[in-house]
């Protein structure tokens, strides 16, 4: 009996799992979400023109900010739920300031990026060879991306291969225009496409309609953004100030003053972020790395 249910459970077994090969689990593709936080935040740190600096050495940085922060606020302060807060805020910070720099980099790089396209495709009409006309921008074309072209010519004269050295190209501006650029080239060189001119003419011309639309947006909305940090730094900043008087800041030690900064400190951050949502305008991913 023993044995028949056995052979009954080894045959249950067999049909479950013959059943189940006809649904196979669908392949995960494209890097993990971790570590397409991690590509998102070197993109940053590349364009903020931090040479040297990876991702995970900031994110170590960040937290090393963090527990000196804490251990300073609290031989200062003698109250934990306040250090805590200043350590998650100095945490934040070497974020904020690679974002920054990213961002007005972006911003200077959107309104040359037309010029070097039009440097390429004036190269590229008087008869040079793409490889040329690329290298010719570390000379002639916009002063923001003259380096940057500088290493792509190094890396052409030295390996002769146009291919990876335009992937390190891209590795280096890490800009979504950079790489409609880079990838048009590639497939003009591949392929031997004819229409590279046109191409070019029409990326030129959106690009600076874009950067000008852009520029008419920001300027209009760039108020909602300096209110929404100066919201959120108000607050704060009158803790700070209360953190040299002793007596008042040992009512934030009590469960009642941590649960108030909890929340002041969730509805500080909710309201920053919609209103920096609101208010900034969306940034082009890079979908062609």
């Amino acid at each position: 009996m023993i044995a028949g249910a056995g052979w009954g459970l080894v045959l249950g077994l067999g049909l479950a799992s013959i059943w189940w090969s006809f649904w196979p689990r669908a392949q995960r593709v494209g890097p993990r979400r971790g570590r397409r936080r991690l590509e998102r935040l070197q993109d940053q740190i590349v364009l903020a023109g931090l040479r040297g600096l990876g991702a995970r050495t900031l994110v170590i940085l960040c937290v090393a900010a963090s527990l000196v922060v804490l251990l300073l606020g609290y031989a200062v302060t003698r109250v934990w739920t306040i250090s805590v807060c200043f350590a998650l805020m100095a945490a934040w910070l070497p974020l904020a300031v690679v974002m920054a720099r990213a961002r007005r980099r972006r911003s200077r790089l959107r309104d040359v990026w037309p010029d070097a396209v039009d440097h390429v495709q004036s190269a590229v009409r008087a008869g040079l060879a793409l490889p040329e006309a690329l290298v010719q921008l570390a000379d002639r074309g916009p002063e923001a991306l003259r380096p940057a072209f500088e290493e792509f010519a190094h890396d052409y004269r030295a390996t002769g291969r146009f291919s990876e050295s335009l992937d390190l190209l891209k590795e280096r501006l890490a800009d979504p225009v950079a790489d409609r650029l880079i990838e048009a080239l590639r497939i003009a060189r591949d392929v031997g496409g004819t229409d590279l001119g046109r191409v070019l003419r029409t990326l030129s011309s959106f690009l600076r309609d874009d950067a000008r639309a852009r520029a008419e947006l920001e300027a209009r909305q760039s108020w909602t953004v300096n209110a929404a940090r100066l919201a959120m730094a108000a607050p704060w900043a009158v803790l700070l100030l209360l953190a040299t008087r002793g007596s008042t800041l040992q009512a934030y030690g009590t469960p009642a003053g941590a649960l108030v900064l909890a929340i002041g400190a969730g509805l500080s951050l909710v309201a920053y972020r919609v209103m920096i949502t609101v208010g900034r305008l969306p940034e082009e991913a890079r979908v062609l790395r």
